[in-house]
């Protein structure tokens, strides 16, 4: 079955950085885009960055452009999220998504921007 498992949130402080990971099983990772999206405190889940399953494109919303990095290696059928200048308001729990016969996601990890 498909299994999404996501690790390396925790607690930084404003500015830091952290790289999320996701590992992935059960499906064809190669020939899937992959999503990362975040759920804030008292929103909706948000989607926040794309890429595609050749890794040769990619997008971010305007909110993490510049600080957030979206990469994969399939030989390792990981989807990763690099996270710079980290601010208070992307205080949130990350997922990762793939969209097969519906949205799969992984159970989420926490990340925490504060001093």
């Amino acid at each position: 079955q498909v299994q999404l498992v996501e690790s390396g949130g925790g607690l930084v402080q404003p500015g830091g950085s952290l790289r999320l990971s996701c590992a992935t099983s059960g499906f064809t990772f190669s020939n899937y885009a992959m999503r990362w999206y975040r759920k804030l405190p008292a929103k909706e889940r948000e989607y926040i960055a794309y890429i595609s399953e050749a890794g040769d494109r990619t997008h971010v919303v305007e909110s993490v452009k510049g600080r957030f990095t979206i990469s994969r290696d399939d030989a390792k059928r990981t989807v990763y999220l690099q996270m710079n200048n980290l601010r208070p308001d992307d205080t949130a729990t990350y997922y990762c998504n793939v969209p097969i016969e519906y949205d799969y996601f992984g159970q989420g990890t926490q990340v925490t921007v504060s001093s």
